[in-house]
């Protein structure tokens, strides 16, 4: 279902829960309000759509990979630069690393280890602080 984006500062700020099983229809929420920001949006925590779970979604150009529980192990090579995102006007300066690693679930609960680099690692970064309640 495609969900409103949530804009209140208060609730993004919070940090959220470990997502389970019984959370996975969240995965297919955050999965459809993509689809339908696309052309504004390349990721997506739960907590932008009004859950307090720890499931992002990102926007590889390939395909959208969903990622439950997930938590960045590793960081090399920071840089600096400036990102927008959906549920806040306008942009500000952070600083992201080119090459992480993540540990996640996928959609059948199933561990993955996996590297990213570049603007993929960009993104995975701005969804786990979100998950963190960090808003950039």
């Amino acid at each position: 279902m495609i969900k409103p984006i949530v804009r209140d500062a208060f609730f993004l700020n919070q940090r959220s829960e470990e997502a389970t099983k019984v959370d996975l229809p969240i995965a297919q929420d955050l999965e459809d309000t993509l689809k339908a920001n696309r052309e504004h949006c390349v990721g997506m925590a739960a907590n932008m759509i009004g859950y307090r779970k720890n499931i992002i979604i990102v926007a590889t150009g390939l395909a959208d990979i969903i990622m439950i529980n997930p938590k960045i192990t590793a960081k090399v090579d920071p840089y600096e630069t400036e990102e927008g995102c959906l549920s806040l006007p306008g942009t500000r300066k952070t600083t992201r690393y080119n090459k992480i690693t993540v540990k996640y679930q996928d959609k059948k609960f199933e561990e993955h280890t996996q590297d990213f680099s570049g603007y993929i690692a960009q993104i995975i970064q701005h969804e786990c602080d979100h998950l963190e309640g960090i808003l950039i």
